[in-house]
């Protein structure tokens, strides 16, 4: 298990725009060949944007994006003409696959803080795909078979315990609370990277906590 902690990040964005981004893997500028990708996930990007900021209409392709909004809410524009508000709870899912354009902002009255997760296809190509599930509830999994992945989502009450899914590979973030796992006690933004993980179990600290847990199949 290979732990890394919030404050371990990339920065980047552009404070003086109202954007303020924390990469966990190398990205952009930030170039670290040691730490290109786990597993499937090839970036878990913490975005904080001020309102009225955001990201102006830009290109993604043979990726696969999920976002999972923390606090406030993200307006998500794409290049099909779709227009969505992603709310806490809610995943957001773009399959670029061959290529697509999109444009995200923070359209309310408050601070907004996403994370946005990005993930290496199987096979690159195939047609631009879209979806909101809105309210996901706990512990129902999210199937990202494109990238042979899937979402656990944990909200556990102070000291609950939940299984890590036995996998060749799994990406557990704390979103909030504490967790303790196999002796490591992980804090809001700390990331645990598991290779071949086997009877592993996360337990909530003395509040509650909310964990997004990738399960990925070898490749």
């Amino acid at each position: 298990m290979d732990v890394r902690r919030a404050h371990e990040r990339y920065q980047g964005g552009d404070p003086a725009a109202g954007i303020e981004t924390w990469h966990a893997f190398s990205f952009g500028p930030h170039y670290d060949p040691d730490n290109l990708r786990f597993g499937a996930v090839i970036a878990c990007n913490e975005e904080h944007l001020a309102p009225g900021a955001g990201f102006d209409e830009h290109p993604h392709s043979h990726t696969e994006i999920v976002t999972w909004v923390v606090e406030g809410e993200l307006t998500h524009r794409d290049s099909t003409g779709r227009e969505t508000v992603i709310r806490p709870g809610d995943v957001q899912r773009l399959s670029a696959a061959s290529g697509v354009r999109h444009v995200e902002r923070n359209a309310g009255d408050r601070p907004l803080t996403f994370l946005q997760m990005w993930l290496a296809p199987l096979e690159p190509g195939g047609d631009p795909r879209y979806e909101v599930v809105p309210g996901i509830a706990d512990s129902t999994p999210y199937a990202l078979p494109e990238a042979g992945a899937m979402l656990h989502v944990r909200r556990l009450t102070a000291g609950e315990r939940t299984a890590v899914p036995d996998a060749a590979y799994v990406y557990v973030h704390v979103v909030r609370g504490e967790v303790e796992l196999e002796g490591e006690l992980l804090g809001v933004g700390d990331a645990a990277r598991i290779t071949n993980a086997r009877g592993v179990d996360a337990v909530a600290g003395a509040s509650d906590a909310e964990l997004l847990v990738w399960e990925m199949a070898a490749r």
